[in-house]
């Protein structure tokens, strides 16, 4: 919000839970007033019952980005899906398509074996991939088995076929951009801002937020919209698969693991700029940052998103 009231701009959300309706508390959605301030993309696009794939993404977002250049203003895209940000920067990997059949083949056995069971058979056939993602992660691991059954291939494969091609085709995308990348040097004063966000969560009345979603009847808890981390131990809960009294917790350490794994994402990327978020004036850091950006890139044909 700095950046845009500094800078003529729009910002485009980079966040796969903030693209569904009626998820506003769990995901911390922007307030009425922060929508209304600036023009924000993205977000509210998807009923909770729809998927939103890395393709969609990419396909949604270099749209906005011309339009948004087009009306000469600057293209913001902000969030912590780094799925979407590689996506974006590397492109698509050619994988196989996703087969509804293989699929829904592992989820039953998921439900009778775990996801930790499954996790640990990707480790058998794709140990590179298993070893980036949580034994609970059912989505990826998910897919990364579906890739495996439907190719005979590991997804890991894939990936390196895609660094390779970006590799003999020179910089991507990434170029057109500059990466500003808010890391915490202090793990325990990020561990107590998740822990305030959650307790916040729960007393602006997020579980009356899934209580109401679940009351639709239309929806699961197998569905990527209600596998986001804090709706996915809610949901849990709701259904008695451990006490109320453990959510708190429960949904405390999984959103420390999925911030984990962003700022193992945040790494792999080297064109980053990292401005420490606990540590003195990281607004006033960030916008310097982006002048810079903006005086480097006045003579490229292209300005920096």
């Amino acid at each position: 919000m700095a950046i845009a009231q500094r800078h003529e701009a729009e910002i485009v959300s980079v966040d796969s839970a903030l693209v569904y309706r009626g998820m506003d508390i769990g995901t911390a959605k922007p307030t009425r007033d922060e929508l209304a301030a600036v023009p924000h993309h993205l977000i509210d696009i998807r009923d909770p019952l729809q998927a939103y794939s890395a393709a969609e993404f990419v396909a949604d977002a270099g749209r906005l980005i011309t339009d948004i250049r087009a009306r000469g203003k600057l293209p913001l895209l902000v969030g912590g899906t780094m799925l979407y940000f590689k996506a974006l920067f590397d492109g698509l990997d050619d994988m196989p398509k996703a087969e509804a059949a293989v699929r829904a083949a592992l989820a039953d056995e998921a439900a009778a074996r775990g996801w930790p069971a499954l996790h640990a058979e990707l480790a058998r056939v794709d140990p590179a991939m298993a070893e980036r993602l949580a034994p609970n992660d059912s989505q990826r691991i998910s897919r990364a088995l579906e890739v495996f059954r439907v190719s005979g291939r590991p997804l890991s494969f894939f990936h390196a076929q895609g660094a390779a091609r970006k590799s003999a085709a020179g910089a991507g995308a990434a170029e057109a951009f500059t990466l500003i990348s808010l890391e915490p040097q202090d793990r325990a004063w990020l561990h107590e801002r998740i822990a305030q966000r959650f307790d916040a969560m729960l007393a602006a009345g997020f579980i009356e937020e899934v209580k109401t979603l679940r009351a639709r009847g239309d929806l699961n808890r197998d569905l990527p919209s209600m596998r986001c981390v804090g709706y996915r131990q809610a949901w849990e809960a709701l259904d008695g698969d451990y006490p109320m009294a453990e959510l708190r917790d429960r949904g405390v350490f999984a959103t420390r693991q999925l911030a984990k794994r962003q700022i193992t994402w945040l790494r792999s990327m080297p064109q980053r700029q990292v401005v420490a978020c606990d540590g003195g004036q990281p607004v006033a850091q960030v916008l310097q940052a982006i002048a810079q950006s903006l005086d480097t890139a006045a003579t490229r044909p292209t300005r920096p998103a």
